[in-house]
């Protein structure tokens, strides 16, 4: 599976965090606006660096189970976010992603491009049968990214989650194996 990263698409690369990137996600995992639906944040400067650690020593788990890239501009090799796939039931070939990118980069298609590499990731590398992901009722933009890639709303969890001093509902998506390789 490390001969399958970095990730390619169109016009992304999806590689493994390395220390340096800090600023690049700390620009925006520290943004009210872009992190209002998720679990964490606005980060501090501690908290970014502290993530990063977290995921790259995940890097050398064996067998590795977490995936959270960097995604970067092709051409300029610039970091815009991040995209996550994780294995959560191996019996079952069970995975969950997410993403998140700078505000700036909103609205021109790159989460939608950076969650297919990941979707594509998890079915032809880690031989995964269902991919899931959740989203905040509120968020309609992230909801357009998981119907665009192919996932089906599957229902509502109600307060499922306590983030942030409140206790969150989520919309559920998913993808099954022979649904994704129907299309592609």
């Amino acid at each position: 599976m490390r001969d399958s990263l970095p990730l390619e698409t169109q016009r992304l690369i999806l590689r493994d965090f390395v220390e340096s990137d800090w600023p690049a996600v700390h620009q925006y995992a520290s943004d009210h606006e872009v992190v209002r639906y998720l679990t964490f944040g606005p980060n501090s400067e501690e908290d970014t660096k502290n993530f990063l650690q977290a995921e790259i020593s995940l890097q050398r788990e064996e067998p590795r189970q977490h995936f959270a890239l960097a995604v970067t501009l092709k051409a300029q090799k610039q970091l815009i976010g991040t995209c996550r796939i994780s294995t959560l039931d191996t019996g079952n070939r069970i995975g969950s992603i997410g993403y998140c990118f700078s505000k700036q980069f909103w609205g021109q298609g790159y989460a939608t491009e950076a969650a297919l590499g990941v979707i594509y990731f998890g079915f032809q590398e880690l031989s995964l049968h269902r991919i899931f992901a959740t989203c905040h009722p509120e968020n309609i933009a992230s909801a357009r990214v998981l119907q665009k890639i192919g996932m089906q709303q599957e229902g509502y969890l109600r307060e499922h989650h306590w983030i942030k001093g409140e206790w969150r509902d989520s919309w559920l998506y998913a993808i099954l194996e022979h649904e994704w390789r129907s299309v592609n």
